[in-house]
């Protein structure tokens, strides 16, 4: 079983939202729709959900075209940013609730509440009120809905996005393991690519309501498919193969893009620079190093890092580089 988007386009009016997205979720894949805010990748998912009717193209599932199925025959299920759970049902009536609208036997309805409170690390909590939960653990009763009546697809929309950056963080190690352990087919929204390359089997980069590069997070971390692709995922400099050369000692096909760790404080290195700027993050110093005519980005440990005006040796970290065609 497998989900399937041919040419599809949704527009609003003379505004195209989506344009000729073409992409295959395979069964038990986590594929991520990774992009900015306002690129078209929510409105892509709610067109996959029934949500939103395309203007052209098709979303099917394995051979049958869903333009005639509505959103609560698709049987996917859904999970939104903010969970959207009902406040007037304790956490056993929140994760029954699909359960019941199908008709499932309450005794297996409690069978399948346990077992995934149990997965999601909410065991016991049937009877606790969702208002009285945390919002992490209103996302895990939120998920655990979705998967109750086991959809053949589970669409989540920026389902961390509402949380703290440590939570977050926690959550999607949490997430990809429960998908994984569920064998959920999935299909992912984010603007975060740490959350995309956690969860995901397969990255699908989306700009402008086109999808730009689709392929295993590894390959388009390392090699993205343009500037623009590169910069959103992290890249805040980009050097032609020459200067790569001549400045890093780097040789490769293409362009070379630098992130921010593409540089760090060694005292063996064999580039030297001084540090013009210096800014303390949760797990390093990030320097401004002025090396030759360049002004480039390095890192440093809070450990005793170096003083505005300190000359400093640098090497190259390869995993702070991606490189792009030429």
């Amino acid at each position: 079983m497998s989900l399937l988007l041919d040419g599809v386009d949704v527009r609003y009016g003379d505004v195209a939202a989506v344009s000729g997205v073409d992409l295959t979720v395979a069964d038990g894949e986590v594929v991520a729709l990774l992009g900015p805010s306002g690129c078209g990748k929510s409105t892509m998912l709610r067109a996959v959900a029934g949500l939103e009717r395309p203007s052209a193209g098709s979303v099917r599932w394995d051979d049958e075209d869903l333009a005639g199925v509505p959103v609560h025959r698709r049987g996917f299920g859904l999970v939104f940013q903010d969970g959207q759970l009902f406040p007037h049902r304790d956490v056993a009536g929140n994760v029954a609730f699909g359960m019941r609208m199908h008709g499932v036997e309450a005794e297996a309805r409690h069978k399948r509440v346990a077992e995934l409170l149990e997965l999601v690390g909410l065991g016991g909590y049937q009877k606790r009120k969702v208002t009285e939960l945390s919002g992490g653990e209103q996302q895990r009763v939120a998920l655990a809905r979705a998967l109750a009546p086991r959809p053949r697809l589970l669409l989540l929309d920026e389902p961390l996005s509402a949380l703290d950056r440590a939570l977050r963080e926690q959550l999607a190690v949490d997430l990809a393991r429960l998908l994984r352990e569920a064998g959920a087919t999935a299909l992912v929204v984010t603007h975060d690519h740490d959350e995309a390359f956690t969860l995901a089997d397969r990255v699908a980069v989306m700009r402008a309501g086109r999808i730009r590069q689709v392929g295993p997070p590894t390959d388009v971390w390392r090699s993205p498919v343009d500037v623009d692709t590169a910069k959103f995922l992290g890249c805040n400099r980009i050097l032609p193969a020459d200067a790569a050369l001549d400045l890093l000692g780097v040789t490769v096909p293409g362009r070379v893009g630098l992130r921010s760790t593409a540089l760090r404080v060694d005292a063996a290195g064999p580039l030297e620079g001084v540090v013009l700027e210096r800014v303390h993050r949760r797990d390093h110093v990030r320097l401004l190093v002025a090396v030759r005519d360049e002004e480039l980005e390095a890192v440093a440990p809070i450990a005793e890092p170096p003083a505005l005006g300190d000359r400093v040796r640098l090497s190259v970290d390869p995993d702070g580089l991606a490189v792009l065609p030429g």
